[in-house]
């Protein structure tokens, strides 16, 4: 989406919402967090879901069905409510729920708008860590930490792969039927790399956003994982793509990196 089709006002609008019920949804999920009573159910597809899940979920769709009810809202818990306006919410109210039942803080809540279709805003929010990243389309990402003022974000300046961090939410994902020589996209980017980690999810790209890391791939994403990031990805001055390099939330895949870095890594994903 270009700048020059955004309404500015509805955007902001959304985002100013958005910024707040992903706070709010997200410090819901700290009731939950670490606590040895939380039961853990397993969805059709054999991910997990917790109540907390459920009920960060719920706060996000009360919020923005009061200041926005012609708008459609799809989430990851609770399917879509369709209304009649250009603007679809997407939301996953515990983006690394693997990391949210193990107890590890490095899980988000997102909140993304889509106007047509296309990106318009993205939010992620780190409840445990207080961090929040945020952007409209065609706008600088702004990142801040608990009650601190907002400041662009800016990926990293990296320009060999060789001096890089890879990001993964799980390399075991590389293995995915859908995928073709996945794993091998794995192991050259771990061989090409000078540090992997994995634990990422969104929380990984926030750290590429910010300039902590300097390359995320997923083999696998859902609408909801996806749609949050692309704004802020491009809003940091990186690269947000699927592995074939096109600048979509909707190929099921991710690329996000800095633009120095970016057709080393797309050179390994389109071999795949």
């Amino acid at each position: 989406m270009s700048i020059a089709t955004v309404d500015i006002s509805a955007a902001q609008a959304r985002l100013r919402l958005a910024v707040d019920a992903a706070r709010a949804a997200g410090d819901e999920t700290l009731r939950w967090f670490r606590q040895a009573t939380l039961a853990v159910e397993r969805k059709g597809d054999g991910s997990p879901v917790t109540a907390a899940d459920r009920a960060a979920e719920t706060v996000l769709r009360h919020a923005i069905s009061a200041a926005f009810p012609e708008d459609s809202i799809l989430g990851e818990e609770f399917g879509e409510t369709v209304g009649s306006s250009p603007y679809r919410w997407v939301l996953d109210p515990i983006d690394g729920t693997k990391s949210f039942i193990t107890g590890v803080p490095l899980y988000t809540t997102l909140v993304a708008v889509l106007e047509d279709g296309h990106p318009l805003l993205g939010v992620i929010y780190a409840p445990v860590t207080r961090e929040i990243v945020y952007a409209i389309a065609g706008q600088p990402t702004l990142y801040s930490v608990g009650d601190g003022k907002a400041a662009p974000a800016n990926v990293s300046c990296i320009e060999r792969l060789s001096d890089a961090t890879f990001l993964t939410s799980e390399a075991g994902s590389f293995n995915h039927a859908g995928l073709n020589g996945g794993r091998n996209v794995y192991e050259q980017l771990e061989r090409a790399c000078r540090l992997t980690r994995t634990w990422g999810d969104a929380y990984g790209y926030m750290l590429v956003a910010t300039g902590r890391a300097d390359v995320m791939v997923d083999p696998a994403m859902n609408l909801w994982d996806a749609a949050a990031l692309q704004p802020v990805i491009e809003g940091a001055g990186g690269h947000f793509s699927d592995w074939q390099g096109r600048p979509t939330v909707y190929s099921g895949n991710s690329v996000a990196t800095n633009p120095k870095l970016a057709g080393l890594v797309l050179s390994i994903t389109r071999s795949c």
